[in-house]
C-alpha cells in the first residue's frame, strides 16, 4: 500500500484499543507504536541511496517486508517505548507492535507490487494483486471511523468499538476482492500458459494479464460482467537479454521480479517490461537500451 494508507492504518489501529485506563504517556507510547510499526518496514526506501547494482526493484518490500522480521522491529520500537515514555504496559505495546508490523507487511501482499514475504528462506516475490496500491475504500471505511468518533455525538458504542468495526469491515473487503480475484483466476488459468491479476481502483474490478506464447493479452474484467479485451501485447521471447542485462542491470532484476515480462526488440530499443502496469501504452515499470 502507499505511505498514507499504512498512517491511516496506524491511526485506526490506535483508535481500536481501548484506553480509558491510560495516561497520557501510556497513549503517546501507544501512538507511537501503531504510527511507527505502521511505517517500519518501508525503511528500505533509503537503500536507494546505495544501489550501484541495480538490485532496488528486489530490496524495495525485500527483507525489511519479511513476517520473520516482524518480532525484530516490534521488539525494537517496544524498546525506543519504554526508553521514551518509561511505559509498563510493555506486554500490550508489544503485542500491539507485531500487530501493527505484521498488518504493513500481510497487505502489501494483496497488491500487485508485492513482498518478499518469506525472505532470506525464499527469495520468491508474494504477490496476489487483489487490492490496488492505493485502496480508496479503505480511506473511506477510516475516514467513516474518524469523523464518526469527531463529530457524531452520543454514540451508543465507545470510539474503539467503532474502529473495531472499520477494521472489520477492511478485513471483510479483503476477503470479498480476494475471493473474486481467486475465481478470475481460475477462470483464465486454463487459457493461458501464466496469468497475473491487477486489481482496479473500482472494486470488484480487475485486469487479467495472460501470457500464452509471445502474446500477452490484458483483460478487464469482473465476475458479473465478463471480460473484454484491452490490449494484446507482443513478447519477443526469442531475443537475446544478455547484452540487456550486461548494459542495464535493473532489466536483470525487473524480469526476475516480475511474475513474467514483455520483451521489447525493434530498430530502437532492446528492454523488458511489467504488462501489469501497462497504462496508455506503456509500462513505468520499463527497463532497455537504446540500439546504435
Amino acid at each position: 500500500m502507499d505511505t498514507i494508507t499504512h498512517l491511516f492504518m496506524g491511526l485506526s489501529l490506535y483508535g481500536a484499543v481501548d484506553k480509558g485506563n491510560m495516561t497520557k504517556k501510556e497513549r503517546y507510547a501507544l501512538l507511537f507504536t501503531t504510527a511507527t510499526g505502521s511505517q517500519i518496514p518501508d525503511i528500505d526506501v533509503i537503500s536507494s541511496l546505495w544501489d550501484t547494482a541495480g538490485r532496488y526493484q528486489m530490496w524495495h518490500r525485500g527483507l525489511t517486508h519479511s513476517v520473520f522480521l516482524v518480532p525484530v522491529w516490534a521488539a525494537i520500537i517496544t524498546g525506543i517505548s519504554k526508553l521514551l515514555w518509561k511505559t509498563q504496559r510493555i506486554r500490550l505495546i508489544l503485542m500491539i507492535a507485531l500487530l501493527a508490523v505484521f498488518i504493513h507487511d500481510t497487505i502489501d501482499l494483496f497488491n500487485a507490487w508485492g513482498t518478499g514475504y518469506f525472505e532470506p528462506f525464499s527469495p520468491m516475490r508474494v504477490t496476489f494483486g487483489t487490492i490496488p496500491i492505493v485502496d480508496l475504500v479503505f480511506w473511506a471505511f477510516m475516514g467513516a471511523g474518524l469523523l464518526t468518533v469527531r463529530f457524531v455525538k452520543n454514540l451508543s458504542l465507545p470510539s474503539h468499538r467503532i474502529h473495531q468495526l472499520v477494521w472489520l469491515c477492511m478485513a471483510l473487503h479483503v476477503a470479498v476482492q480476494s475471493a473474486q480475484g481467486v475465481q478470475l483466476y481460475k477462470q483464465y488459468i486454463h487459457q493461458y500458459e501464466q496469468v497475473a491479476l491487477a486489481a482496479d481502483f473500482v472494486p470488484g474490478v480487475f485486469t487479467v494479464i495472460g501470457k500464452k506464447g509471445e502474446n500477452v493479452d490484458l483483460l478487464r474484467a469482473t465476475l458479473w460482467g465478463g471480460a473484454s479485451l484491452q490490449t494484446q501485447l507482443v513478447s519477443k521471447e526469442n531475443s537475446d537479454l544478455e547484452k540487456l542485462f550486461a548494459t542495464n542491470t535493473k532489466a536483470r532484476t525487473l524480469k526476475e521480479w516480475s511474475p513474467f515480462v514483455v520483451v521489447v526488440d525493434d530498430d530502437k530499443v532492446l528492454g523488458v517490461y511489467d504488462p501489469r502496469f501497462y497504462r496508455n501504452g506503456e509500462s513505468f515499470l520499463f527497463e532497455y537500451i537504446e540500439k546504435q
